[in-house]
């Protein structure tokens, strides 16, 4: 039986430029690094209130990886979009898509880490 997740894997192209994204901009705390028994670099992270990790794997003997678009996102509650964006956008990466309003008043938009993949941010109406 499953019990719980406990991590989510993307596997990139440039595992430095990656993280960078994953600390700086997303703002996730890096918990742990390794090498697997095959080979791969690891690097996991953790989004504050969260106990799932995000692995991101570095493993070129599998070939260069090819995100497609609209394959996969992560989404993520942000306290302040706006502030997000900008924050973000200061740092090289603007929104994507958004900010929309949904139905019950929340804010939605997107952003797109350095190897394609997608975010979704996601703040709740106050």
């Amino acid at each position: 039986m499953i019990k719980r997740l406990l991590h989510t894997r993307y596997r990139v192209n440039d595992l430095e430029r990656t993280a960078t994204f994953y600390r700086d901009v997303l703002g996730l705390q890096e918990v742990s690094r390794h090498q697997s028994g095959r080979g791969s670099s690891l690097v996991f992270f953790k989004a504050p209130g969260s106990e799932e990790t995000i692995e991101i794997c570095h493993y070129p003997a599998s070939g260069p990886v090819v995100v497609q678009p609209d394959l996969t996102h992560l989404a993520f509650e942000v306290d302040d979009l706006d502030a997000f964006a900008k924050a973000a956008a200061a740092k090289g990466y603007a929104l994507s898509d958004g900010p929309h309003t949904t139905g019950s008043g929340s804010k939605i938009a997107f952003i797109d880490g350095p190897e394609g993949y997608e975010f979704e941010l996601i703040e709740h109406k106050k």
